[in-house]
């Protein structure tokens, strides 16, 4: 290793400033873009029905004792 420890700070500290920079314009996250975006929706409403029924299908039907 030639480079001195200067150089070497250098090229971390670059680094850094180019990890904040990217930092500071973060992406969107998807999630918050489409919570909600199905609120009062009948037909999600009905597949979240679906879901459930689908759901409970492989659950074992308790069986009363009379």
């Amino acid at each position: 290793m030639d480079t001195s420890i200067e150089e070497r700070l250098k090229v971390v500290e670059a680094a850094i400033a180019e990890l904040k920079q990217q930092n500071a314009h973060p992406e969107p996250n998807w999630i918050e873009q489409i919570t909600g975006s199905f609120k009062d929706d009948p037909i999600f409403d009905e597949v979240l029905a679906y879901g459930r029924e689908f759901r409970g299908a492989d659950r074992p039907q308790l069986q009363s004792k009379c």
